[in-house]
């Protein structure tokens, strides 16, 4: 199991999960945010310092939210697991899905 970012953090980024993150695996594209779940332990400490709430348990994802379990995952087919995010910096690109949003929060 992993934890999954989901809607709410596009056009947010707030990065105080990557800050809280112990193993690295919280990559950041132009619009959100996505959580490696091959490198993801599964501690948790990222979802309570969300404040965009959208961090959540993979089997608590809400259901308008369930598309972005997948796509947290595919973010990473090209990608891979690189072992961890601060050598790579903001990766220019985002999931199709997430690139095709309109902005949000406006």
């Amino acid at each position: 199991m992993t934890y999954v970012i989901a809607l709410p953090c596009v056009d947010v980024k707030d990065r105080a999960c990557v800050d809280e993150c112990p193993v690295d695996c919280i990559y950041e594209g132009n619009r959100m945010l996505y959580i490696n779940p091959e490198e993801c332990v599964d501690c948790g400490a990222c979802e309570p310092v969300c404040p965009a709430e959208a961090i959540f348990y993979e089997d608590d994802v809400p259901p308008e939210f369930s598309a972005y379990t997948g796509i947290n995952a595919s973010f990473f087919d090209k990608l891979g697991t690189p072992g961890g995010a601060a050598k790579l910096g903001v990766i220019d690109s985002d999931h199709p899905v997430v690139a095709a949003l309109p902005p949000q929060g406006e």
